[in-house]
Protein backbone atom coordinates (compact mmCIF):
# COMPACT_ATOMS: atom_id res chain seq x y z
CA UNK A 1 0.00 0.00 0.00
CA UNK A 2 1.49 3.33 -0.72
CA UNK A 3 2.58 5.23 1.84
CA UNK A 4 2.81 2.43 4.33
CA UNK A 5 6.25 0.68 4.85
CA UNK A 6 7.16 -2.59 4.68
CA UNK A 7 7.23 -4.18 8.36
CA UNK A 8 9.50 -6.51 7.32
CA UNK A 9 12.74 -3.88 7.06
CA UNK A 10 13.34 -3.60 10.22
CA UNK A 11 14.68 -6.79 9.91
CA UNK A 12 17.20 -5.83 7.07
CA UNK A 13 20.68 -5.68 8.14
CA UNK A 14 21.96 -1.84 8.17
CA UNK A 15 24.37 -1.02 5.17
CA UNK A 16 27.81 -0.52 5.86
CA UNK A 17 28.57 3.21 5.78
CA UNK A 18 30.81 4.90 3.72
CA UNK A 19 34.37 6.34 4.57
CA UNK A 20 35.81 5.93 7.97
CA UNK A 21 33.70 3.33 9.51
CA UNK A 22 34.26 0.12 11.65
CA UNK A 23 32.14 -2.02 13.89
CA UNK A 24 32.28 -1.37 17.70
CA UNK A 25 31.60 -3.98 20.18
CA UNK A 26 28.27 -4.51 19.81
CA UNK A 27 28.77 -4.90 16.27
CA UNK A 28 27.20 -2.04 15.26
CA UNK A 29 29.20 0.25 12.47
CA UNK A 30 30.39 3.10 13.87
CA UNK A 31 31.30 6.08 11.21
CA UNK A 32 32.95 9.49 10.73
CA UNK A 33 29.49 11.29 10.65
CA UNK A 34 28.67 10.12 14.42
CA UNK A 35 32.35 10.19 15.78
CA UNK A 36 34.24 13.15 14.00
CA UNK A 37 31.80 15.34 14.80
CA UNK A 38 30.87 15.68 11.15
CA UNK A 39 29.72 19.33 10.21
CA UNK A 40 31.40 21.47 13.44
CA UNK A 41 28.23 23.19 13.07
CA UNK A 42 29.73 24.75 9.85
CA UNK A 43 28.60 21.76 7.54
CA UNK A 44 32.17 20.55 7.10
CA UNK A 45 33.56 17.39 6.00
CA UNK A 46 36.15 15.96 8.57
CA UNK A 47 37.47 13.69 7.27
CA UNK A 48 38.10 15.48 3.89
CA UNK A 49 39.96 17.89 5.64
CA UNK A 50 41.90 15.46 7.53
CA UNK A 51 43.31 13.44 4.31
CA UNK A 52 44.23 16.80 3.14
CA UNK A 53 46.63 18.28 5.68
CA UNK A 54 50.22 17.26 5.94
CA UNK A 55 50.30 16.36 9.92
CA UNK A 56 49.69 12.53 10.22
CA UNK A 57 46.88 11.44 11.95
CA UNK A 58 45.29 8.17 12.83
CA UNK A 59 42.08 6.68 14.56
CA UNK A 60 42.20 3.03 16.32
CA UNK A 61 39.03 1.20 17.66
CA UNK A 62 38.61 0.41 21.66
CA UNK A 63 40.93 -3.02 21.18
CA UNK A 64 44.04 -0.79 19.58
CA UNK A 65 43.37 -2.12 15.93
CA UNK A 66 44.27 0.70 13.83
CA UNK A 67 41.35 1.63 11.96
CA UNK A 68 42.16 5.04 9.57
CA UNK A 69 45.29 6.82 8.83
CA UNK A 70 45.37 9.74 6.88
CA UNK A 71 47.47 9.85 3.62
CA UNK A 72 50.54 12.06 5.57
CA UNK A 73 50.43 8.53 8.43
CA UNK A 74 50.58 6.52 5.59
CA UNK A 75 54.09 8.39 4.59
CA UNK A 76 55.73 8.26 7.30
CA UNK A 77 54.59 4.45 8.81
CA UNK A 78 53.46 2.55 5.52
CA UNK A 79 50.11 1.14 5.38
CA UNK A 80 49.53 0.15 8.64
CA UNK A 81 45.57 -0.39 9.06
CA UNK A 82 44.39 -3.33 10.42
CA UNK A 83 47.11 -4.02 12.72
CA UNK A 84 47.31 -3.49 16.19
CA UNK A 85 49.03 -0.42 18.05
CA UNK A 86 51.50 -2.73 19.95
CA UNK A 87 53.43 -4.46 16.42
CA UNK A 88 54.13 -0.73 15.38
CA UNK A 89 55.47 0.73 19.03
CA UNK A 90 58.70 0.06 19.70
CA UNK A 91 59.54 -2.63 21.90
CA UNK A 92 60.95 -0.35 24.60
CA UNK A 93 57.79 2.01 24.55
CA UNK A 94 55.23 -0.79 24.10
CA UNK A 95 54.43 -0.84 27.99
CA UNK A 96 54.26 2.62 28.20
CA UNK A 97 52.64 2.81 24.62
CA UNK A 98 49.83 0.07 26.53
CA UNK A 99 48.84 2.50 29.44
CA UNK A 100 48.37 5.48 27.67
CA UNK A 101 45.81 3.69 25.53
CA UNK A 102 44.46 1.96 28.27
CA UNK A 103 43.77 5.58 30.12
CA UNK A 104 42.18 6.64 26.98
CA UNK A 105 39.87 3.80 26.30
CA UNK A 106 38.74 3.31 30.15
CA UNK A 107 38.52 7.34 30.24
CA UNK A 108 40.47 8.50 33.12
CA UNK A 109 42.48 10.33 30.57
CA UNK A 110 40.82 13.17 28.44
CA UNK A 111 44.39 13.41 26.19
CA UNK A 112 47.61 12.29 26.45
CA UNK A 113 50.77 13.82 25.20
CA UNK A 114 53.92 11.32 24.80
CA UNK A 115 57.21 10.82 23.00
CA UNK A 116 57.86 7.40 21.36
CA UNK A 117 59.58 5.43 18.58
CA UNK A 118 57.49 3.51 16.25
CA UNK A 119 58.19 0.78 13.41
CA UNK A 120 57.32 2.04 9.90
CA UNK A 121 56.94 -1.22 7.62
CA UNK A 122 60.39 -0.57 6.42
CA UNK A 123 61.58 -1.38 9.65
CA UNK A 124 62.61 2.30 9.91
CA UNK A 125 62.45 3.80 13.49
CA UNK A 126 61.13 7.09 14.09
CA UNK A 127 60.52 9.45 17.03
CA UNK A 128 57.55 11.07 16.91
CA UNK A 129 55.43 13.21 19.16
CA UNK A 130 52.04 11.92 19.81
CA UNK A 131 48.81 13.64 20.73
CA UNK A 132 45.81 11.39 21.80
CA UNK A 133 41.94 12.07 22.56
CA UNK A 134 39.97 9.55 22.99
CA UNK A 135 36.86 9.33 19.93
CA UNK A 136 33.67 9.67 21.43
CA UNK A 137 29.89 8.73 20.78
CA UNK A 138 27.43 10.07 23.22
CA UNK A 139 28.98 9.63 26.02
CA UNK A 140 30.85 6.12 25.33
CA UNK A 141 34.31 6.00 24.21
CA UNK A 142 34.64 4.19 20.65
CA UNK A 143 38.19 4.92 19.75
CA UNK A 144 41.28 7.11 20.01
CA UNK A 145 42.22 9.73 17.68
CA UNK A 146 46.05 11.11 17.62
CA UNK A 147 48.31 13.39 15.96
CA UNK A 148 51.87 12.39 15.24
CA UNK A 149 54.46 15.01 15.02
CA UNK A 150 57.81 13.25 13.06
CA UNK A 151 59.47 13.19 10.06
CA UNK A 152 60.87 10.04 7.79
CA UNK A 153 64.73 11.28 8.12
CA UNK A 154 63.80 11.79 12.07
CA UNK A 155 65.13 8.35 13.05
CA UNK A 156 66.23 6.90 16.32
CA UNK A 157 68.80 4.30 17.11
CA UNK A 158 67.89 0.29 18.29
CA UNK A 159 68.31 0.41 22.29
CA UNK A 160 71.62 -0.80 23.87
CA UNK A 161 71.16 -4.36 23.75
CA UNK A 162 71.90 -4.41 27.42
CA UNK A 163 69.33 -1.91 28.52
CA UNK A 164 65.99 -2.91 29.73
CA UNK A 165 62.80 -1.94 28.27
CA UNK A 166 62.33 0.49 31.11
CA UNK A 167 66.21 1.73 30.96
CA UNK A 168 65.67 2.98 27.27
CA UNK A 169 63.07 4.58 28.26
CA UNK A 170 64.84 6.50 31.14
CA UNK A 171 67.61 6.96 28.83
CA UNK A 172 65.58 8.99 25.95
CA UNK A 173 64.24 11.00 28.17
CA UNK A 174 67.73 11.69 29.60
CA UNK A 175 67.97 12.75 25.46
CA UNK A 176 64.99 15.15 25.85
CA UNK A 177 66.70 16.91 28.69
CA UNK A 178 64.07 15.73 30.85
CA UNK A 179 64.92 16.37 35.08
CA UNK A 180 64.82 13.34 37.50
CA UNK A 181 61.13 14.82 38.89
CA UNK A 182 60.23 15.39 35.07
CA UNK A 183 60.86 11.32 34.12
CA UNK A 184 59.69 10.39 37.64
CA UNK A 185 56.17 11.71 36.48
CA UNK A 186 55.70 10.37 33.13
CA UNK A 187 56.65 7.41 34.02
CA UNK A 188 54.03 7.12 37.39
CA UNK A 189 57.07 6.40 39.37
CA UNK A 190 58.88 7.41 42.12
CA UNK A 191 62.01 10.27 41.84
CA UNK A 192 64.32 7.46 44.00
CA UNK A 193 63.18 4.74 41.44
CA UNK A 194 64.10 7.02 38.72
CA UNK A 195 67.37 7.41 40.48
CA UNK A 196 67.64 3.70 40.33
CA UNK A 197 66.98 3.70 36.80
CA UNK A 198 69.79 5.81 35.98
CA UNK A 199 72.43 4.06 38.07
CA UNK A 200 72.15 0.50 35.84
CA UNK A 201 71.74 2.50 33.12
CA UNK A 202 75.22 4.32 33.59
CA UNK A 203 76.98 0.55 34.37
CA UNK A 204 75.43 -0.49 31.40
CA UNK A 205 76.50 1.99 29.24
CA UNK A 206 80.04 2.46 30.87
CA UNK A 207 79.63 6.03 32.17
CA UNK A 208 78.97 7.97 35.33
CA UNK A 209 77.55 11.00 33.77
CA UNK A 210 74.15 11.96 31.98
CA UNK A 211 75.97 13.89 29.11
CA UNK A 212 77.92 10.94 28.84
CA UNK A 213 75.33 8.49 28.60
CA UNK A 214 73.82 11.28 26.02
CA UNK A 215 76.74 10.99 23.88
CA UNK A 216 76.90 6.77 24.23
CA UNK A 217 73.54 6.59 23.24
CA UNK A 218 74.31 8.84 20.17
CA UNK A 219 77.04 7.93 19.16
CA UNK A 220 77.19 4.25 19.84
CA UNK A 221 79.44 3.95 22.49
CA UNK A 222 79.21 0.93 24.69
CA UNK A 223 81.11 0.72 28.37
CA UNK A 224 83.73 -1.62 29.82
CA UNK A 225 85.34 -1.66 32.86
CA UNK A 226 89.03 -0.74 33.76
CA UNK A 227 90.76 -1.75 36.59
CA UNK A 228 90.47 0.76 39.22
CA UNK A 229 91.53 0.54 43.50
CA UNK A 230 91.58 -2.57 44.85
CA UNK A 231 88.28 -3.46 46.02
CA UNK A 232 86.38 -1.17 43.77
CA UNK A 233 85.09 -3.43 41.49
CA UNK A 234 86.79 -1.37 38.68
CA UNK A 235 86.06 2.14 36.87
CA UNK A 236 83.49 1.96 34.26
CA UNK A 237 84.67 4.46 31.31
CA UNK A 238 83.19 4.38 28.11
CA UNK A 239 84.74 3.10 24.91
CA UNK A 240 84.37 2.48 21.85
CA UNK A 241 82.79 -1.21 20.39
Amino acid sequence: MAGTSDPRQHLLPSPRPLGLSWVNSSGAWISHTSVMASGLAVGGDVERALNSVGVPSYVLDTTGVVRWINPAAERLLGDVRGRHFSSIVAPEDSRRARELFSRKVLGSAPATESTGVLVATTGTRVTVEISAVPLMNGERVVGVFGLLEGRPDDTHAAPHPHLTPRHAEVLRRLEQGRSTKQIAAELHVTTETVRNHIRRLFQALGVHSRLEAVAAARHGSIGSPVAGRSGDGGVWRAGRA
